[in-house]
């Protein structure tokens, strides 16, 4: 599979903050990835990098092959950081057509072709500053797609959108994808990841703490119910294993027989309401590996944005 994105090393610091450290990371063509990570933890960063638009303090990066900074590489990317600025006084199309002439010239009927793609055909002739932030997310998005790029960067493209709005983007995402594009998302609504993504890497303190297919990351999950006494007791059954505290009387075990999780609990004396297997969620495995060490004790990763 062809690499579309390739970072070595890639490092970036603030001062005395380190924001990304040390990241390696490979993006195949045709993928949806998704680039996840607690708030603070370099994804913004990372994605500012590979755009150009922040300078690394060390390593190194190549889209489509061509080593960045490289203007001629990033014409075939689009992006939507953050929430997308637009002039709020001009009309949603107007806006698009200034981006049209602001750059190598798309195709003549981009603007109405995007326009469709994001569903905003009937509001194009309205004020942008009359859109709902729903409204502004999909008019970034067109203003991304509007030179057909062969890289579409996105930082919280569902932001503000409605549960039909994040099917509508969901199904996008996989028809660019099935086209060819490839789609570097950020997110933190985990189950729409799930959904959509082929892949997902989690960054955490700036490094990365997990790659690979979304169904290997998201791991099967067993959920023990017992007394809250027992908790303490409990956890100290489960050396060996990833596990977090879900509330009160509950605790998650990673990767682990239900079976076996019983007989641990028994042997000791420990009687549990319920043992039961629970879908292999991404967002339990998120929370395990962002939270909390091997261990189960807090992780005192440091903090970067």
């Amino acid at each position: 599979m062809d690499e579309v994105i390739r970072c070595a090393g890639l490092t970036k610091r603030y001062g005395a903050a380190l924001a990304v450290d040390g990241l390696d990371l490979t993006v195949g063509a045709g993928q949806v990835f998704g680039f996840l990570g607690p708030n603070g933890s370099g994804k913004t960063t990372t994605m500012r990098m590979l755009l150009g638009l922040v300078r690394p303090t060390s390593g190194r990066a190549w889209i489509h092959g061509r080593p960045l900074p490289d203007p001629d590489g990033l014409a075939r990317v689009g992006a939507m950081i953050e929430e997308p600025g637009f002039h709020p006084w001009a009309t949603g199309r107007r806006n698009l057509e200034y981006l049209a002439l602001a750059g190598p010239a798309p195709r003549p009927d981009a603007v109405e072709r995007v326009l469709a793609r994001v569903e905003l055909t009937e509001a194009a002739d309205r004020k942008v500053k009359t859109y709902s932030q729903g409204m502004r997310q999909r008019l970034g998005l067109a203003a991304a797609l509007l030179r057909e790029p062969s890289l579409l960067v996105l930082d919280e493209p569902t932001n503000g959108l409605d549960p039909a709005g994040i099917q509508e983007m969901r199904s996008l995402l996989r028809e660019l994808a099935a086209a060819g594009t490839t789609v570097f998302l950020s997110s933190h609504l985990l189950s729409e990841i799930e959904q959509v993504c082929d892949r997902v890497a989690v960054l955490h303190g700036g490094r990365l703490i997990e790659e690979g297919p979304v169904h290997d990351v998201a791991r099967p999950t067993v959920r023990v119910t017992l007394d809250a006494s027992d908790m303490t007791e409990a956890a100290g059954l489960f050396a060996g294993y990833r596990y977090r505290a879900a509330g009160p009387g509950r605790l998650l075990v990673e990767d682990a027989d239900p079976r076996e999780i019983n007989q641990r609990l028994g042997q000791a004396g420990v009687w549990a309401h319920e043992v039961r297997r629970e879908p292999g969620a991404l967002e339990n495995r998120f929370l395990s590996l962002t939270a909390y060490d091997h261990d189960g004790e807090g992780s005192d990763a440091p903090a970067a944005r």
